[in-house]
């Protein structure tokens, strides 16, 4: 499964820690790849995606849907 959100307020590596440890609190054996050039966060493997957009915006960010779990 892979998801992919826009997070328009990721703007460095500090957020890239933050909002990975939060996806890894509600997914652990998530992959996460956070891209701060496109402030995309894509996440594949087992997880609920609704889950991980809670754990995103629990953390302090937007967290916008773009893609929708295959």
């Amino acid at each position: 499964m892979m998801t992919s959100f826009q997070v328009i307020d990721m703007t460095c590596n500090h957020c890239v820690k933050a909002i990975t440890t939060s996806v890894h609190s509600v997914a652990p054996q998530a992959n996460v790849l956070c891209d701060l050039a496109s402030k995309t966060v894509t996440v594949t493997g087992e997880h609920d995606a609704k889950r991980v957009e809670t754990a995103i915006k629990e953390a302090g960010y937007t967290a916008n849907l773009q893609s929708h779990p295959e």
